[in-house]
């Protein structure tokens, strides 16, 4: 993994990826104690920024073997993002995806054309299932995020907020990065790293799914005793990858662990103050920004909001927490 690989993803992704925007509120300032600059990766296509590492990877395949089909597995947001480029692709796909889903995630990556695969998350193991479909269909394996490529088109977010910063006078900051395997994580600060030195990346995870917090503290990847159980599915993962957690262990900060419900409340705010939706799992970034200032540095930070595929229900909840 180098910048070189991010870049030439930004190159395949001009075009198809929406460039989100850095949004600022003054009432999201006056709760953090400091400026708080937001990357909604919500508004991104299929609604969360694993669009981009899902495009880079089908793109970066030779001809014949992208034809053949590629094989998924996710909890939705990966699933999406590998569906809609596979779709506009012309090439098949096939997504699997834990029974505990949400319904909403499940329904979008079949109505994007995909074969959905439903398995336990508790009691099977989804690796096997996706190696046992590659070799048996002769699809290529796309992994949510220990897969080169797929960080290669995760960095592009990066590139993305070093412009928008460098725009805004702004060259030193905290980027609060919201983390599961680690490949959106991983994918910014190798990007931050070339285009902007002084900022220094924030792993940020829900309570009792927090192990790449716990890596980086110990120096060596750590496990969850748990792989479900959270509102925070998005970035629910066993443990760091193989090739994420080297980077994160080089470049990243100390990471920050937060409650599900300063999640919710963080969705709340997020959708009164900057008018945005966003998933409990995408929005534990913002959550630090706003409710954890006391782990964080300068009165600068950026936070991403990495999904917004949230069922109703959820979001329902999260809004209750704005009368609270």
């Amino acid at each position: 993994m180098n910048i070189d690989m991010i870049r030439a993803a930004a190159q395949r992704l001009d075009g198809y990826v929406r460039k989100t925007p850095l949004l600022s509120s003054p009432f999201l300032d006056e709760i953090a104690g400091r400026r708080v600059l937001v990357k909604p990766e919500c508004l991104q296509h299929t609604g969360s920024f694993k669009f981009r590492g899902g495009w880079s990877a089908v793109s970066a395949l030779d001809a014949d073997t992208r034809a053949k089909g590629v094989i998924a597995f996710s909890s939705g947001n990966h699933a999406q993002g590998v569906a809609y480029a596979a779709k506009k692709h012309g090439v098949p796909s096939v997504i699997i995806m834990p029974s505990d889903a949400p319904k909403l995630k499940i329904d979008n990556t079949r109505a994007l054309g995909a074969e959905v695969v439903l398995y336990d998350r508790a009691n099977e193991d989804r690796d096997a299932i996706g190696d046992a479909l590659a070799a048996e269909r002769g699809l290529t394996l796309i992994k949510p995020f220990d897969e080169p490529q797929v960080i290669a088109g995760q960095g592009t977010a990066g590139l993305e907020i070093a412009e928008q910063a460098a725009e805004m006078r702004i060259f030193d900051a905290e980027v609060l990065v919201c983390c599961g395997g680690g490949g959106f994580t991983a994918g910014i600060s190798l990007a931050l790293e070339a285009e902007a030195p002084k900022m220094k990346v924030r792993p940020v995870e829900p309570e009792g799914f927090d192990d790449v917090k716990r890596s980086l503290a110990s120096g060596s990847i750590q496990r969850n005793d748990r792989t479900s159980g959270s509102l925070c599915d998005a970035i629910v993962t066993p443990q760091p990858g193989n090739i994420t957690f080297p980077i994160m262990d080089r470049l990243v900060g100390p990471g920050i662990a937060v409650s599900e419900d300063d999640a919710m409340r963080a969705m709340g705010l997020a959708f009164q103050r900057l008018k945005i939706v966003a998933e409990p799992g995408g929005a534990v970034a913002l959550a630090a920004a706003l409710f954890h200032g006391d782990q964080l540095n300068g009165d600068t930070v950026i936070a991403t909001v990495s999904g917004g595929n949230v069922d109703v229900d959820v979001f329902k909840q999260a809004l209750d927490t704005l009368n609270d």
